[in-house]
């Protein structure tokens, strides 16, 4: 590999002359595991205008008869999210779901505390199953650990999924549900490593209250799917003891646990900002690392997979968030413009969630509209993809399949908290069903083109599809109501397919995704 000192990237851009080049080989026997279609999945919480202006606003010009908006279903299904996380989040800590169900008219307002807001409750556990049904997702929905416990926990799981002939059950259905929602994947909390977590716990405590929540939700619904909590982030001074610990409580007892991370760039460095994908890639991999430990531990048969429920850039909004004033309806806080800049570090924490598709089975980019999120709108007004829109798009669209591990020689640069971070950023899927390969590529390099050749080994017969770009002259450039093909992919690239070499020369700053398929497909 080849290697910039430190001191060519601490300015944004590399002392390098002339061009670069990568080199990249697939082969279907490198397989990495099957993708689940959940690790394309968002999240929705009580925050902000993220229900309230965002996907439920009954006096929008495009709203349902159920008060959702219509324009926005029609981006969120164009996404093809597969799962989305509801009701939070921090809010589920404080949220009592039974003031959600029932005759609107009858709701209680509260003082909801995580966020410093005021919940009118018109919007709860049947609405966003009904908006989940238009838009053709299936729900991850989570239990409050914080300020309630296993009874709370066990009654929801029989009002949303017993058929009936119980009183909550039967609720439901006086509520105007028949049928159960049949919920397969529930969260057991939410952060509660986390200090600022409205009934923040030890570990001990945590792991011991998990557990019992997952057995009485067990008890009633035996085919549930559970995540417990992980660390909040990877800088918490518990972890990673925090997993190891709770763990030891309910490892034989749930199926996946969580990771959440955020990245930002307040230091506007732009060469450590894109290489901050390298630490998630970290995280993931000591994450799996103590799963495993304790699987060894218990001399367990069983994996614990992984649920990567929170992801994405946020530090945008920060400032404008604090100065909201306290106790509003759906008070507009944090609502990132987000660059182009930040759609290829997007672009980047994709790829590592697909590095591991063997253990990484879901994830919820956070969130999914107006609250740090690709789908932005005004309430009242229009709606718009921002631009880390696009990136979570294409994977979404062209990411099934299997993953596959690419073996790459790139260049290198050292920057600020990483070292020998590749200019190439890569991974691939395949698709035999559709008979595709799809490579996912960001170019780092604030300057210079990669050229990329790519040995494809025993895809024979497959021809160039397309080679979708993102790139842009400013790296601080914004989509908005106004302007909202700002940053907009384009069908540019010049990939080449010659026998079994593909070229392609990768933009700097670039986003690529090149498309192949058997020939006559």
């Amino acid at each position: 590999m080849t290697m910039v000192r430190p001191e060519d990237h601490q300015k944004g851009a590399s002392r390098m002359s002339g061009p670069k080049k990568a080199t990249m080989t697939l082969d279907r026997s490198f397989r990495i595991g099957e993708i689940d279609d959940r690790v394309y999945g968002a999240f929705i919480e009580h925050l902000g205008r993220a229900i309230y202006g965002g996907i439920y606003e009954p006096d929008h010009s495009s709203a349902d008869g159920h008060g959702f908006r219509r324009d926005v279903m029609e981006l969120v299904k164009e996404l093809n999210v597969p799962v989305v996380r509801y009701p939070g989040g921090n809010f589920v800590s404080g949220y009592n779901w039974e003031d959600g169900i029932g005759p609107r008219e009858e709701r209680p307002r509260r003082l909801e505390l995580a966020w410093r807001s005021i919940e009118t409750n018109e919007f709860g556990t049947n609405e966003f199953m009904d908006w989940a049904n238009r838009v053709g997702t299936e729900a991850m929905m989570a239990v409050n650990l914080g300020s309630r416990g296993i009874d709370g926990a066990r009654n929801m799981v029989e009002y949303c999924n017993h058929p009936g002939g119980t009183y909550w059950s039967d609720l439901r259905k006086k509520h105007g549900y028949a049928d159960p929602h049949d919920i397969e994947l529930w969260c057991l909390g939410n952060e509660m490593d986390g200090p600022w977590q409205i009934g923040h716990k030890t570990a001990v405590e945590y792991g011991r209250i998990a557990l019992e929540a997952a057995k009485v939700m067990r008890m009633v619904d035996p085919s549930l799917e559970l995540v417990v909590c992980g660390s909040s982030n990877a800088k918490m001074a518990t972890f990673p003891e925090w997993e190891a610990t709770v763990l030891e409580h309910t490892y034989e007892m749930v199926d996946y646990i969580s990771l959440h991370t955020y990245f930002s760039n307040q230091a506007d460095n732009t060469p450590n900002f894109l290489a901050q994908s390298v630490g998630m890639d970290a995280f993931i991999d000591t994450v799996i690392g103590i799963c495993d430990y304790v699987k060894a531990k218990k001399r367990s048969k069983k994996t614990i997979n992984l649920s990567f429920d929170e992801w994405n850039v946020w530090y945008h909004s920060h400032e404008a968030t604090a100065k909201q004033e306290p106790w509003q309806i759906a008070p507009p806080i944090l609502e990132d413009v987000y660059t182009f800049e930040d759609a290829l570090v997007v672009g980047c924490m994709l790829i590592s969630l697909l590095k591991r598709a063997d253990r990484v089975k879901i994830a919820c980019i956070a969130q999914l509209v107006n609250v740090i999120a690709p789908i932005m709108t005004r309430t009242g007004g229009g709606v718009w993809r921002q631009t880390i829109y696009y990136p979570y798009l294409h994977a979404s669209l062209y990411g099934r399949g299997y993953a596959l591990t690419p073996v790459i020689d790139s260049p290198v640069y050292d920057s600020k908290d990483f070292s020998d971070v590749p200019y190439l950023e890569a991974i691939a899927t395949a698709n035999d069903e559709k008979e595709e390969l799809t490579i996912f590529a960001v170019n780092r390099d604030l300057e210079n083109p990669l050229s990329l050749e790519c040995r494809l080994g025993n895809f024979q017969g497959y021809q160039v599809i397309e080679h979708i770009t993102l790139t842009h002259q400013d790296i601080k450039a914004t989509n908005t109501e106004e302007t909202p093909n700002n940053v907009v992919p384009k069908n540019d690239g010049d990939a080449k397919l010659d026998g079994e070499v593909l070229t392609a020369a990768l933009a700097p700053l670039s986003w690529n995704v090149i498309r192949l398929g058997k020939a006559g497909k």
